[in-house]
């Protein structure tokens, strides 16, 4: 079987292609693409295309040894599983209000990419842009100026493929990208495996990365709100306006409609992609730079939007440390153990839940990833804890749940979601915390593929 064939059957075809867009770089220019679908971008061959092992070695849906990774990445395994290999963790924001502020947090990838780009440390940055080719779409581009970086800002909740991009990367320029977690796994294989191109890439940068949503949220929003079909989108903002933000989009026709982040959550149940169920990776754990929202009482009471900032190797340490020392970025340092409180719910759902739903998928018969790693202690109660949800998840992805779903107006939808939800954490967090705090991930043996 070729290697397309392979990636075609067993991770497209077994419903855990993660999008990235590793294998089309890999193959000969003009000969693959990623097309659009309802679960993301999906990669699309020319008849009789020959890829090299490589693509099936570095594809991050069949899963990654992260184990492996980490030795040849980092030169060890971490010292905190929960945060991965890292220097120094901060929390604060961009030392500038505008940039601040076009940020869906504190602004701190931004303004880290254009002090790159200022300083000449990197000749561009490849970034997600929303509204490209068209405002419900999203792309990955090449930003050359601060205005460019700055026009990327906001988070992007949809898929988008990157890696497609390093075809299109000049010979002799360096890069800085943002990517999710499995799109730097990916990235960092290619490095380590001397691919030329994917090594121009100087500087890796990405969010803290929860879950996602497929395109068709959108659909459901909009019929949700009664927009006509004709009546197009000409905007989209997935965090608008004063942190935390909320969720913005624009028609032809002048509508405004908008929904609060805490309520438009509720999307997740129903349109939560597979990769965000597979990953077992929170905090982007093979960026040079990883930054997430601080969610914590105090900086909600501060508002304006703080961030998490986490960096793993020597070299961002020295210029983030740079940055604070010129006031760029306003940061303090911050205990480890603290910045993970703020995120606790989805570190379990990540570094457990996504273990356990693997699991089951396999024990179902259904293609998973294998990250060769095993969460311990893992209590039985976190099991039962985890068939509710995969459940919750599995009745909401149903046509008939979904269509329900477009009937319910938001204004009764969005607060008793969010009161679920609330009450669900409390319920749940003594069964999710428990172990949490001394979670250690232990290497298994992966089967040979």
């Amino acid at each position: 079987m070729s290697i397309v064939e392979k990636l075609l059957r067993e991770v497209v075809g077994g419903g855990i292609c993660t999008g990235c867009g590793a294998c089309v770089a890999l193959a000969p220019v003009g000969h693959a693409r990623m097309t659009d679908s309802p679960l993301g971008p999906r990669p699309e061959f020319a008849a009789g295309v020959v890829l090299p092992d490589l693509a099936w070695q570095v594809c991050p849906g069949k899963g990654v040894d992260y184990a492996a990774l980490y030795r040849a990445h980092f030169g060890q395994l971490p010292e905190n599983w929960l945060l991965g290999c890292h220097r120094r963790v901060r929390t604060g924001h961009s030392g500038f209000e505008e940039i601040r502020q076009a940020g869906a947090s504190g602004g701190v990838i931004s303004h880290t990419l254009i002090y790159l780009l200022e300083s000449g440390l990197v000749d561009a940055a490849i970034v997600v842009r929303q509204g490209v080719p068209t405002p419900l779409q999203a792309r990955v581009v090449i930003a050359r100026t601060r205005d460019e970086i700055l026009a990327a800002a906001q988070s992007v909740y949809i898929p988008v493929s990157t890696l497609d991009i390093l075809p299109r990367l000049e010979p002799h320029q360096r890069y800085a990208m943002v990517c999710l977690p499995d799109q730097a796994a990916a990235l960092r294989q290619l490095q380590l495996a001397g691919h030329a191109v994917a090594q121009q890439i100087k500087f890796v940068l990405g969010p803290y990365t929860g879950t996602a949503l497929y395109p068709a949220a959108i659909t459901c929003f909009l019929r949700s709100r009664r927009v006509p079909k004709d009546d197009a989108v000409t905007s989209l903002k997935w965090r608008a306006g004063e942190w935390p933000g909320y969720l913005e989009i624009r028609t032809a026709a002048g509508r405004v409609l908008t929904s609060k982040k805490i309520y438009y959550n509720f999307l997740i149940p129903f349109f939560v992609t597979q990769n965000s169920l597979q990953s077992m990776d929170f905090t982007n754990e093979f960026c040079d730079l990883s930054v997430g929202d601080a969610w914590s009482p105090r900086f909600e009471a501060l508002g304006g939007g703080h961030s998490v900032i986490t960096t793993r190797t020597q070299v961002m340490e020295a210029v983030i440390n740079e940055m604070c020392h010129d006031k760029l970025l306003l940061a303090e340092p911050v205990d480890a153990a603290e910045s993970l409180a703020m995120h606790g719910h989805m570190l379990d759902f990540k570094k457990r839940g996504s273990y356990i739903r693997n699991r089951l998928r396999r024990a179902l018969g259904r293609a998973a990833p294998d990250y060769g790693l095993r969460p311990d202690p893992l209590p039985k109660a976190r099991w039962a804890v985890e068939f509710v949800v995969s459940f919750l998840f599995l009745v909401g992805g149903t046509r008939v749940a979904r269509k329900i779903l477009e009937w319910l107006p938001e204004s009764i939808i969005g607060p008793l979601f969010n009161r679920l939800r609330l009450l669900w954490k409390g319920w749940s967090k003594p069964v999710k915390r428990k172990g949490l705090g001394t979670l250690t991930m232990v290497p298994v043996a992966r089967p040979a593929k």
